[in-house]
């Protein structure tokens, strides 16, 4: 670890010790990073990754936090804050014979990249509008809401490979199915994303942003923290309908609870640890399978 700090403080690269990672996250939950490294701009992530492997120093690359559970013992190694990076960097557009397309670094928020292509009149992304999290984190699990999903939209990622290489890949090489992408097996790391759009009446384009955000706000427990959807769909059902069908609307354990408001979310009442979390969601998943015959797959992602 001495090395690695030794590393950052030489290239510039800006970092904390024993970083709260709940402060990081949307559920308010997890404990202290060893290290947590603010990267400012893609260079300077690509050497923070390259620092860590030679120092053999695990890492953790985070965005906007809001599909995360960390664990209430914290992150022994380094948490990479890729949303740092992104003000570095900016948004681009370019055309060639088959489209347009829209370029945009990892660490952006996708509230972000929706709000620019709406700007420059492009549809597509109306669909992502409101999921809190970054372009990064929305390729690497494929995110998806209303219909769309990141592999409706996608083009090509540019990422680091567990080795080391920069590469360029076409999103159909990549194995984007729901809540999945490659990035879930091989290690790398996401430096950007290129969206194929199509123009579209800006009017048209706001309305519908607009109508799927009324939606999240009538709908979701926006007012408590949470990680989002707790559970994935499962094939042939929902989720929420089922734990709702089992009598668990506003089921607690610890400061945990299943949302009042909307039974596919688990929400944090104050002081919820990692273990409260972890407990209830054990909890539902057997009392859905006993009930219903469904088993239920965590779609959030626990960080140890």
């Amino acid at each position: 670890m001495e090395q690695l700090k030794q590393q950052l403080q030489a290239a510039g690269i800006l970092y904390k010790e024993n970083e709260p990672l709940s402060a990081h996250c949307t559920f308010r939950i997890g404990g202290p990073a060893d290290l947590f490294v603010m990267p400012r701009d893609e260079d300077q992530l690509c050497q923070t990754v390259q620092f860590c492997k030679q120092a053999e120093i695990r890492y953790y690359l985070l965005g906007n936090g809001s599909n995360i559970l960390f664990a209430d013992e914290g992150f022994r190694g380094a948490v990479i804050d890729v949303s740092a990076e992104a003000a570095g960097m900016g948004l681009s557009i370019y055309q060639n014979a088959d489209g347009d397309y829209i370029s945009a670094p990892a660490g952006l928020k996708l509230s972000e990249l929706c709000k620019f292509a709406l700007q420059h009149g492009y549809t597509g992304l109306e669909f992502a509008y409101g999921i809190p999290g970054t372009v990064g984190g929305a390729v690497y699990m494929n995110a998806g809401a209303y219909g769309g999903e990141m592999k409706d939209v996608l083009d090509a990622v540019s990422y680091l490979t567990a080795d080391g290489r920069w590469v360029d890949r076409e999103a159909s090489e990549l194995d984007f199915s729901y809540r999945h992408s490659a990035f879930e097996e091989n290690g790398a790391c996401i430096l950007g994303a290129v969206f194929h759009l199509e123009k579209g009446d800006p009017d048209a384009i706001k309305a519908r942003m607009n109508e799927l955000m009324q939606k999240r706000i009538d709908k979701q427990p926006l007012d408590k923290p949470s990680a989002g959807s707790t559970f994935k769909r499962p094939a042939g059902a929902f989720a929420a309908a089922l734990i709702d069908q089992c009598g668990l609307r506003g089921y607690r354990h610890g400061g945990a609870a299943v949302s009042d408001k909307h039974c596919g979310f688990v929400v944090n009442l104050g002081g919820a640890t990692c273990a409260d979390v972890l407990a209830l969601c054990d909890e539902v998943r057997a009392i859905v399978k006993e009930k219903t015959g469904y088993d239920l797959e965590k779609e959030i992602r626990v960080v140890k």
